[in-house]
């Protein structure tokens, strides 16, 4: 069984944004992180056991500013923990899954992450990470 680990939601403006979810969610956000290589910062509150990921792109050709100027702010994926991630690709690459990285690569929050092309999940780009 998959435990949800996040929900990532694109942004804007993290300035704009985390005092906007912090009155939403009644939580201080407790923690932001550049990830360089997927040109992104990111902002963290917690909900009980699931996290909330506030991503804000920090270059016009990053992934986050490319899905704002497609779709508009808003969900832009789901992660689910797993303990290991890399047979947790190879299962689903074996079920017809489509990887959108043949490793897994260093994200956010000290986690080792893959993406699932949204064509094969009904749309929704889906995030497995892994505890380094």
């Amino acid at each position: 069984m998959l435990k949800t680990e996040h929900i990532g939601i694109a942004v804007k403006s993290l300035a704009t944004s985390v005092p906007l979810f912090e009155k939403l969610l009644n939580s201080e956000c407790y923690k932001t992180e550049m990830v360089e290589g997927e040109k992104v910062n990111t902002a963290f509150f917690r909900q009980g056991e699931t996290k909330i990921e506030l991503l804000e792109s920090i270059s016009e050709d990053g992934v986050i500013a490319k899905f704002i100027e497609r779709k508009g702010e808003g969900l832009h994926h789901i992660a689910f923990e797993v303990a290991d991630i890399k047979e947790e690709m190879k299962r689903l690459q074996a079920e017809g899954f489509i990887l959108l990285n043949e490793e897994p690569k260093k994200g956010a929050d000290n986690k080792l992450v893959c993406f699932l092309h949204p064509k094969g999940t009904n749309g929704v780009l889906v995030e497995l990470c892994q505890s380094v």
